[in-house]
This record gives structure tokens, sequence and C-alpha cells, in this order.
């Protein structure tokens, strides 16, 4: 019961993923465990508490499969060697690789380190290593290879569950990029049989999914990875990442992507996310003071988000390396946390200040993040554009979301948001009845319009549709619902030539067409922006923090003003966010993080009857009796706790 007791009674998990400094994936070719446990013993010296490890499928089941004639199958050996009569050779198992990874994870029981095993590797850093008697089948999908795997993942695990230092099992590293599926029963049959062949040896530790690029309507979703494992993984480097390769590392688009991400994930999976590879990918992305900005950053947004943990890749560099995928792809070679001579680079003493930080705070596990809004998914969208601009949003405008799909439950929330409609679809009759009872009986929604149809929308929006067309020229919306009006540009999409019925009109565009909407619906209200602000902003640089960036960020304040009751602190910088954090009725851990590269002074007042009491990160002033002003460093935050006075 190791594993479940390291994931539920640690906050929050710091650590790397690991190959040996001197060999990367030919470690269990040219085993060496004197550098492994050189390697330890720094790694566990830095503060790191926990190492991803990768046997890989290649060296640990290097099955060849001997032909007759026509081609026909005859026999698995082991080169030219035939299988042992042993259970290792019955599952097709190398025994001395096997010996090789008990001498790791005594290693690792030596130095403190806890190991996640990525089980079937047969994909690390865009090369395949499958056995070479798969390396003509699809690897996921053909009979005979599932059976392989199976043997193999059951002989492992059986073998190493009394293993002390072993806290999880990860179903293998990004296996769906081993092969492709057809379509999503093959990706969910693939993952129930890996994840039943483990869980039949071993009922307690938790499997993690290892999958990245997940997608609610594509053939590997968060839904299936979801109900078969326990934990999900995201794999947020910005440069892979759709729109998360398009402004500076330490600002806030790319500062909140892996937090993003990962809610996304989790939302709607509906099962806790590890942030199981993180990092800058090296030298031409950003220098090492700036590539430490970042990790600081994302350790304090991962940690409030709720994740696992954060695990950088990867231990070392891997730049002196011969052998493929080194020699083949630069971006593989420089993404250490230590230098190939073991010296430390800022990243690493990083996470060591965090972990010591979490050491002094008197919770052990941050109480989940008070949430003010459900951020509803629809068909056909991009949700991932969608989702991420709709979280950033909302960080700026001070607030915190839930994502959820179309077909998924509603989660009980005063604010809903419904972004981007596109298509004929949007959401099944049935569910958007649902939303709208909500709506009936006090809560917000707000839709914004990516040319999508909602039936009863003159009901719904008190607004008439003239016509629909796509705009052929540009235009810009002014906002009229705060002393100093607000300029924002509009882009060509689609757009409503709508009258106004019983809305009010809080924003027009040129033509003095309607571009954002209020109107009441029962008790509630229902706010239409005829413009599909999320995929616009999330596909242009520089529109969420430059210096004279358009303030977009006010559209979602004003429709969550009444969201903003159940918050002690409002602020109204929008590279600072705020979490609110539940203790008690009479506690709550408020950090404030901020997403910029420069320093930012936010001062705020707190609601209620409630103080600071104590600080754990930073500086929280007293200007007045009812106000704070905080000085937050680039790229930092500021940690404490407010109690009822």
């Amino acid at each position: 019961m190791g594993g479940l007791q390291v994931f539920d009674k640690q906050s929050f998990l710091i650590g790397c993923n690991y190959w040996a400094s001197h060999a990367g994936t030919a470690m269990w070719r040219e085993w060496r465990p004197e550098i492994v446990e050189k390697d330890f013993k720094r790694l566990s010296e830095e503060g790191l508490e926990i190492l991803r490890v990768f046997p890989l499928w290649s060296d640990f089941q290097p099955l060849t499969l001997l032909l007759g004639y026509n081609g026909k199958p005859v026999e698995y050996r082991f080169g030219e060697k035939p299988l042992p009569d042993t259970e290792e050779g019955h599952a097709g198992v190398s025994s001395e690789a096997i010996s090789y990874f008990n001498e790791m994870t005594k290693l690792a029981e030596k130095y403190n380190l806890k190991l996640i095993v990525g089980l079937v590797t047969g994909w690390m850093s865009g090369r395949l290593f499958v056995p070479p008697a798969f390396e003509r089948k699809n690897a996921l999908t053909d009979p005979s290879v599932l059976v392989w795997q199976t043997r193999f993942v059951q002989y492992f695990v059986k073998h190493f569950k009394d293993n002390k230092s072993i806290v999880a099992w990860d179903l293998g590293n990004e296996c769906n990029c081993i092969a492709k599926v057809s379509d999503r029963d093959s990706a969910w049959m693939w993952t129930s049989v890996i994840t039943n062949a483990i869980r039949t040896i071993d009922r307690y530790r938790p499997v993690i999914s290892g999958m990245h690029s997940l997608n609610p309507e594509k053939e590997w979703t968060m839904q299936d990875q979801g109900e078969l494992t326990d934990i999900l993984t995201t794999h947020p480097y910005p440069i892979f990442t759709p729109y998360c390769n398009l402004d500076p590392i330490n600002t806030i688009r790319t500062l909140l992507h892996a937090s993003a991400e990962s809610l996304f994930y989790s939302g709607i999976g509906v099962k806790p996310c590890l942030v199981e590879e993180i990092g800058t990918l090296g030298p031409m992305v950003s220098n090492e003071t700036i590539a430490a900005d970042f990790a600081r950053t994302n350790l304090f947004s991962c940690w409030v988000s709720g994740c696992v943990g954060f695990l950088w890749w990867c231990a070392f560099e891997q730049n002196e390396l011969p052998h493929a995928p080194y020699d083949w792809l630069a971006v593989e070679r420089e993404l250490g946390l230590l230098r190939t001579n073991g010296l430390a680079k800022p990243v690493i003493k990083e996470m060591g200040k965090f972990k010591e930080l979490l050491k002094k705070l008197p919770l052990k596990r941050l109480p989940k993040r008070l949430t003010d809004a459900a951020c509803i998914l629809s068909i056909g969208q991009d949700h991932w554009g969608v989702a991420f601009s709709s979280m950033i949003l909302a960080k700026q405008a001070g607030y915190e979301l839930d994502f959820v799909y179309q077909n998924q439950p509603l989660p009980d929330a005063s604010l809903y948001l419904l972004p981007c409609i596109r298509g004929q679809m949007v959401m099944p009759k049935r569910k958007f009845d649902e939303l709208m009872k909500r709506v009936a009986k006090g809560a917000t929604l707000y839709i914004s319009y990516e040319g999508g149809f909602l039936s009863s929308f003159e009901e719904l929006t008190g607004l008439r549709v003239a016509a629909r067309e796509k705009a052929n020229k540009s235009l810009s919306m002014t906002l009229n619902f705060s002393e100093n009006p607000v300029i924002l540009d509009l882009d060509k999409s689609f757009r409503l030539i709508l009258e106004p019925i019983s809305a009010k009109v809080l924003g027009a565009d040129n033509d003095n067409n309607p571009v954002f909407t209020c109107a009441e619906y029962g008790k509630g209200k229902v706010f239409f922006l005829n413009f599909r602000l999320e995929t616009f902003l999330v596909e242009k640089p520089g529109v969420f923090h430059e210096q004279d960036a358009q303030p977009y960020w006010h559209i979602y304040d004003k429709i969550a003003e009444e969201a903003y009751s159940r918050r002690l602190i409002c602020k109204k910088d929008p590279m600072v966010g705020v979490t609110e954090h539940i203790i008690s009725d009479n506690s709550r851990m408020i950090v404030m993080i901020n997403y910029s590269p420069s320093g930012r002074i936010v001062s705020f007042k707190i609601k209620g009857c409630f103080a600071v009491n104590e600080v754990f990160y930073g500086n929280v002033p007293m200007l007045n009796e009812d106000e704070y002003r905080v000085t937050i460093e680039k790229n930092n935050a500021v940690v404490f706790k407010m109690d009822r006075s």
C-alpha cells in the first residue's frame, strides 16, 4: 500500500524523469550501477523526492519472431536463443534487465527516492523502442502484441509489487505515440488491457495514464483515461502544444499552460492530474534564469490548481550521447536539471526551495481552490483553445473555472460559461434545457458566438436575429458599462445582425450592431457576446501580456459580478492570479501568483470580518485597518492565511 500512501498523504510531489546520466535510453544495455548511484545521490541532495523511470520495452522484452515458409510465424526467441522454460521465458522477459532494474530500486530506497514506473515504454524522445518481433505490427491493436504486453506487465508487476521504492505504475511513456488507432474503442481496449493486467497483480498502487494530447472527441480521450486509470497526466511543453508557443515563457499565457491543461484534463476526465513532464526544451527557448522563473511560477500555479505533482524533463543533460534519438534531435540534448558533470542548474534550486516551503505550511495538502464558474465545452469546437483562453481571461478577471464536457453532469455553479458555440449541435437539448433551468433559478449564463446554432434564441437572449453574415471589414466594439468606455478590436468572423428586444446592450460595434448584451431570464441573467472572443485571442500573440494589450478580460469581469460574492479578496491586476482555499468557516489559505516578468504591487481589501493572520511566503503589509498592499516579485507569489477576526 506504499504507493497509495505517498499519493494520499503528500501535498504535492516534486521530482523529475530519469535516464542515467552516462547513457540515456541505452542505460540498460550499458548498465553502470555506480553511475546510477551517483545520479541518485545528487538528485536527492537537491531535494527531489520522486523519479519517473522506464524499463525500455525493447530491452526488457527483447523478442524476435522466427518465420518459416511464406513468412509463416514459427517461434519467438531471444535472437537465436530459445526462450527458457522459466517464468521469465514464458513472459519473454530478460532476466538480466530485471536484475538491473532491481539494483536501481535498491539504490532509490537507499537515497529515499520514490519511483513511478512507465511499464510499456516503446516510445521515447522521438524514437520507437519496440521489440524486433513487433516492429511491423500495430503495437496497440495487434492481438499477438497485446498477449505479450500483458505477459510482460504481469511478470514485471508481480516481480516488483513488494518493492518499497515503487509508488505507482504508469501505463508507459506516451503510448498513444507508438501506433495509430482507428477509433476510440481501440484506444479504450488497449488501455483496459494494460490497466487490468496491472490490477490483477497489484490492487494497491495507483495506475497513472502516462498519455498526453487527449481530446474529448478524438480517439484518445480524457474521459476514457479517467474511467480506466487513477491519475491523468499532462506533458505541457509550450512548443509542442497549440497556442502555447506564441509568447515568452515567463508571461501569463505560457505560465498558465500547465495548470490550464491539467484542469482541462481533470475536469473532463474526473480524476486528479499529474504534471508528469514539463520543461522549457532548452537554451533555444530561454536562458537559465528565465527557465528558473518559468519553473517557480509553474510550481505555484500547478500546486494551487490541485495537481498531484510536478516532474521536470529530465534529470541530466544528454548532449554527449552518440546514439538515436539524441543524435537525431537537437531539442533532446539540453533538458537536464543537472549538467553532465553533476552541477545544478537554477531550475532544480527552485524546485528544492518550493519543497522547503511546503514543509513550513500547517497543512499537508492544500484544500481545493474555491471555484466560481463552470466552463461548458460543447460539440465540434476547438476544445483546448477555448478552454485555455477561457481560463486565462477568468484568471485575469480574478476568479476560477472548472471544466465540464457538454454531455457530463452539470456542476452546481452561480456562473456558467458556454464559450465559442460552433456548428449545428452545440449540446443536446435535454442538457441545454437543464442548463436553462439553472439560469431561471438564479444562475448567470455567458455565451460567446462562433457561428453555432441555439434554439429559442430570442427567448434566451432577448435578441432577435435579423441576418447572419461573415464580416468583411475590420470592426471594433465599445463597452459602455464603465465610466471610461473601453474599445476592443473584433475579427472578421461570422456575426449576427441583431435587434434588441428585451436585452440591454453593453457593447456595440462601429455599425451600432449589438456585440455584448445582457438579458433577464427568470431569476437569472444571460450574457451574449456576438464574437468568437476565446478562439480569437488564443490565436494571437501578445494579447494577454503586452503593456498595450486591450483589456478583453473586462468582459469576463462583467459577467462574474455576482459570482464574486463567495470570495474574500477581489483584485484588479490582470497579471496576478488569486486562489482561495477554504480550511474552515473561520480560515482560508490565500495564494497570489504574479504571472508577469516584472514586479507587481497589488492593493486589496478583505470582505467580512477576516484579517491576515500568518504569512508563509512573501510579505503582506497592512496599509490601514481594512486594506493591504502586496509587492510580488517577478514570476513569484505570496502565501498567507486569513482568519475570522
